[in-house]
């Protein structure tokens, strides 16, 4: 008789990921692990799990994490979108707002590439957001703006490459949204379980 096969029951999580930890669970390197923190490093994040997507050592903000790696890989190649808040060195005016929608040219592996269009605003009120442990560069020295940007696409530290292309260099990079699932009012280093995280496009 044919045994029955169990039914797996994948996790999903969604993380608050906080600057300065790599968006990995650990590293096989050995002086890489005494030099950098890793997700394993934060309390409450659960062993066997894996990152869809990244987010570089320096940007903070929601990183979904699940067991499922055919859904994962599935969500990465889906063109999926991707919100962020950036706070950025100088007043940015219409001219760099608009050369970022349309698409601007970056290096990637030491090639030329233009980025997709893209959804840009500047926004005048502060986003509300948890104080950062490393302290960020304010007004005081200097002109500072936010913008928000959405992007389908993630070539590595793009958004950060795309800012500085136009003249404004990011000074604080957070993801506030993948899809239609939300940061919310999650604290850095906050992981919280989802029962179904089916991630669509918000309507």
């Amino acid at each position: 008789m044919e045994r029955e096969r169990k039914e797996i029951i994948h996790k999903y999580y969604k993380l608050f990921k906080p600057y300065g930890y790599i968006s990995q669970l650990s590293s096989n390197d050995a002086r890489q692990l005494r030099k950098k923190k890793f997700l394993k490093d934060l309390e409450n994040v659960p062993s066997n799990i894996m990152p869809i997507g990244r987010l570089d050592e320096k940007s903070e903000g929601l990183l979904l994490l699940t067991t499922d790696g055919v859904y994962s890989d599935t969500v990465n190649r889906s063109g999926i979108e991707k919100e962020y808040v950036a706070l950025l060195d100088g007043d940015i005016d219409d001219n760099a707002i608009e050369k970022l929608r349309n698409g601007v040219l970056i290096g990637i592996n030491g090639k030329k590439y233009q980025t997709k269009p893209c959804e840009v605003k500047k926004l005048t009120i502060t986003p509300t957001l948890p104080t950062r442990e490393k302290k960020i560069r304010d007004a005081r020295h200097g002109p500072v703006s936010w913008i928000k940007i959405v992007i389908t696409e993630g070539k590595f530290r793009q958004i950060r490459k795309m800012t500085s292309g136009v003249g404004f260099p990011t000074l604080r990079l957070v993801r506030v949204r993948v899809g239609s699932i939300k940061l919310d009012d999650m604290q850095p280093g906050d992981v919280v379980e989802c029962n179904n995280i089916e991630i669509k496009q918000p309507k």
